[in-house]
């Protein structure tokens, strides 16, 4: 497009040419033409659309349009044509105001144009990468960076950038994504990929779409949070409605490659070594391969929102086909075990399992029967045939199951009821110490029966008149079994909580409750009349032997009460100190010891004594005797005597045991004495004397077993005292509890460290004996012999000062020495030694005394003398 300029010569002033009437002519002539020309160029640049679609032809499209536009404003500029409107300004020329017009209106579009193009050209790169990249994965890069580009230029460019460029733009961008997510994805050759690559595909190409979306919205929230006034208020439907249609149709593309892939991985080798049917297994497959087959041979776009319901046909369509095809799958993977719904017999649940199956795979085919000529179709009719011969399968395998339980069922349910009520599962003879064991001999498969004719009918199939006879009875039959159930429960848990002793003791009534269980396991059936006598007649029966049973416990526990009373009597009760430290003699102790015993012993014996009252009682439960020895109980008898002699040596032993504790504690009980018995220091009492109480206490320990007379032979009487020769003899414990070796070792034990503890505290006379020259030596002889060799006083006072150091150093020594069960007192033996120490210092006094008077006298006689 050029201007042309006008043939006439311009040079001069502006004022003086614009009152030439023939240039004014002229100038106006060029100026229409100008108009003309312009207005002609601008309307066919709006006229104009991009040439081809995508981002890259709208910046095309805008690069020619700014090249038009600036090539004619340039020529605008020049200075002939800026001298032709100033003549034509200057002479007031009414087509000067036009052409102004339009040239106002040529810059205007062409400044938007400039500005369009600049802010294009900024995103160019982003586009080519958009539009070139080498697949989807580079569309994905470029999304987030692209959209953050937009927001950039937006942000800059305003206000020049209109939202209607912005919005063209962006639906550019989505038809090139939606473009390439096309092209990757061809239904045409996806279902023969591998089917990782081609749900690798998939996926990316959605991924493609929702990140798409996902930037754009992501932007449109920070232009809103941080510049206001400048968010983009688009359609989004407008401009997503279709990629979120395109995203969901990949979705379900990878659901069907998804299900196909599951489909393989089932019917693999491990289904045809399950089934051993491998023809079955490789027809699943083919008809799984034929389920995409419509969509690879769809005659629409399915990525087109026009197609939207076709597609959701198709969906509906391959669904029902996986569903069938699961169908086939459950069926065939859970034919020999089905499944069953909670509470249904085996037989009965398969069937409503296959019933079940059938109804899943009905409903769908009744609503494509709703759509007209949606059966009709190929596939339509594919998937027909299928259902049809599922549905046969599944009903022949109903009618087999039913008829072969129809078969079982009337030879079997004849036998079932034949059995007898109770069975014994311990074969006889049975001992006293062996109980016979029953149970209930209601079979399994009865009941199994009985609930499978139940379900049967709710199935609608006819059951066997016997089978139905049967069932009607199930209530009869379960209040019988749980009565039985509870009769033989109370029975077990009785004989379980009896010892062998009252096994034999009870044997005459267990005896006679085994003669009325005897027709539950010898005669009575399950379709006996008399099975309601029978219950009636064990019920009043275990009551009475529970009776009996809880008597004999009763009376076992007061027994046992009294035994443990007799063993946890403590025969050591030691006397507590009596003033702080100070302690009982030894003597004091083992009285102490003797004397409550022996209180203790007669309420042991009172107890004992208690014990054969109890044991008429139970005599007079069980034999209807209280004589005390009835021979039913002698066994009985024995055997709380032999736990009576058991309770009397553990009563032995475990005080035996803690008194030799005791005398090994470091807590000294009684106290003893060490004395000068010149010319030995002397415990007192002395050794053998304690060790003879302490024998002479343990002797009196066991002794107490003399107090408990023994029962005569078979009875829980006493034995009368016998004579002898030597006197009177009464049969007690004592003779076998005084023989038991651990009760002889024990009285060994705490003699011997009696004896030792004994030792160890005459050692420590040792160091008293430095001092045994002032009980041992004759005083008067030493001292005479002293004196008799005329000492100074010095050697007087050296004396003195030996004796009363021994005197002060016998206070400072340890008085009290406490060693395991003894305290020994050292006191005695210091005071003997210190008035040793004194006699001796005495008698040197006296010498020294005479000694003195003598020199004074001498002194003094010879005064007079001289």
């Amino acid at each position: 497009i050029k201007l042309e300029m006008p043939a006439i010569n311009l040079d001069g002033e502006v004022s003086v040419l614009a009152t030439v009437q023939e240039v004014i002519e002229t100038l106006q002539s060029c100026a229409i033409t100008w108009q003309n020309l312009i207005s002609t160029a601008l309307k066919e640049q709006m006229e104009k659309v991009p040439q081809g679609n995508g981002p890259l032809a709208h910046i095309d499209f805008w690069r020619e349009r700014n090249r038009t536009l600036s090539a004619l404003t340039e020529q605008t500029k020049l200075p002939e044509v800026q001298k032709v409107l100033e003549i034509l300004q200057e002479a007031r020329s009414e087509h000067v105001v036009d052409l102004q017009v339009v040239l106002s209106d040529l810059r205007k579009q062409h400044r938007e144009t400039l500005h369009n193009t600049r802010f294009l050209s900024a995103l160019e790169a982003h586009l080519k990468k958009l539009t070139y990249g080498t697949g989807l994965d580079v569309v994905l890069d470029t999304i987030p960076s692209l959209m953050n580009a937009l927001r950039i230029v937006w942000i800059i460019s305003q206000p020049y950038i209109k939202d209607k460029l912005m919005v063209t733009l962006v639906e550019e961008i989505t038809w090139e994504i939606s473009t390439r997510m096309y092209k990757a994805v061809d239904l045409h050759t996806l279902f023969k990929e591998d089917r990782t690559t081609a749900k690798s595909k998939i996926t990316e190409a959605k991924r493609t779409l929702e990140q798409w979306k996902k930037c754009f919205l992501d932007v449109c929230a920070q232009l809103e949070e941080s510049e206001r006034g400048k968010y983009w208020q688009f359609d989004r439907k407008r401009l997503f409605e279709k990629t979120d249609w395109m995203a969901l149709v990949c979705q379900d593309l990878y659901d069907i490659l998804q299900v196909i892939e599951e489909f393989h991985n089932v019917f693999g080798p491990e289904m045809k070594l399950i089934t051993g049917n491998l023809k079955c297994v490789d027809d699943l497959l083919r008809g799984v391969n034929g389920l995409t087959r419509p969509i690879e041979e769809l005659t629409f776009d399915p990525f087109s929102i026009k197609s939207a319901q076709d597609w959701k046909l198709i969906m509906d369509m391959f669904r029902e086909g996986v569903s069938v095809e699961n169908i086939k799958q459950i069926f065939v993977k859970n034919l020999k075990n089905p499944p069953l719904f909670k509470g249904h017999p085996p037989v009965a649940g398969a069937i409503a399992w296959s019933q079940f199956l059938f109804r899943q795979i009905k409903h769908p085919i009744i609503r494509f029967q709703e759509v007209e000529g949606l059966l009709a179709s190929a596939r339509g009719k594919e998937v027909k045939q299928i259902y049809l011969q599922v549905a046969k399968r599944l009903k022949e395998y109903g009618d087999q199951k039913y008829n072969q339980w129809r078969k079982e069922t009337k030879q079997l349910l004849p036998v079932l009821v034949q059995n007898t009520l109770l069975k014994v599962v311990t074969e006889e003879p049975v001992t006293v110490n062996k109980s016979v064991h029953f149970i209930v001999n209601f079979s399994p498969e009865l009941r199994e029966l009985i609930t499978e004719a139940k379900y049967m009918e709710k199935l609608g199939f006819p059951v066997p008149e016997m089978a139905r006879y049967v069932a009607l009875q199930e209530d009869k039959y379960l209040r019988y079994l749980n009565r039985l159930k509870n009769i033989l429960n109370c029975y077990h848990k009785l004989m379980g909580t009896l010892n062998e002793a009252e096994t034999k003791l009870l044997d005459d009534h267990i005896q006679g409750l085994w003669r009325i269980f005897q027709p539950g396991h010898k005669r009575l059936t399950w379709d006996s009349l008399g099975v309601g006598d029978f219950i009636m007649r064990c019920t009043p029966a275990v009551r009475s032997f529970e009776w009996l049973v809880q008597q004999v416990h009763s009376y076992s526990e007061g027994i046992n009460d009294r035994l443990l009373f007799i063993e946890s009597a403590n025969l050591f009760k030691f006397p507590l100190s009596k003033n702080g430290d100070e302690l009982p003699k030894a003597k004091e102790f083992f009285d102490y010891i003797i004397c409550k015993r022996a209180k203790d012993v007669e309420h042991m014996v009172r107890k004992y004594s208690e014990i054969p009252q109890l044991l008429i009682k139970v005599e007079r439960h069980v034999a209807n005797t209280n004589s005390g020895k009835s021979p039913k109980l002698a066994s009985y008898y024995a055997y709380w005597e032999k736990k009576i002699y058991q309770v009397l040596t553990q009563l032995i032993v475990r005080n035996l045991q803690a008194f030799n504790a005791a005398v090994l504690a470091n807590v000294p009980l009684f106290q003893i004495e060490a004395v000068l018995s010149v010319p030995e220091i002397i415990l007192q009492p002395n050794a053998s004397e304690i060790v003879k109480m302490t024998v002479q206490c343990i002797e009196d320990c066991v002794e107490v077993t003399k107090r408990f007379v023994r029962w005569m032979h078979g009875m829980c009487i006493e034995c009368p005292p016998q004579r002898v020769e030597d006197g009177v003899f009464t049969f007690t414990f004592y003779s076998d509890v005084s023989q038991d070796p651990l009760i002889i070792e024990l009285a060994c034990l705490i003699t011997e460290n009696v004896h030792k503890l004994l030792t160890s505290l005459t050692k420590c006379f040792n160091q008293w004996q430095r001092y045994r020259q002032l009980w041992e030596l004759d005083k008067d002889v030493v001292l005479e012999k002293f004196a008799a060799e005329k000492p100074t006083c010095v050697a007087f006072d050296d004396e003195f000062q030996f004796y009363m150091k021994v005197a002060q150093e016998v206070t400072h020594q340890p008085l009290i020495k406490d060693e395991q069960f003894i305290r020994l007192q050292l006191a005695p033996l210091a005071s003997m030694v210190q008035e040793n120490a004194r006699g001796w210092s005495f008698l040197l006094g006296k010498l020294l005394n005479k000694s003195a008077r003598e020199e004074l006298f001498s002194l003094q006689e010879e005064i007079h003398v001289g």
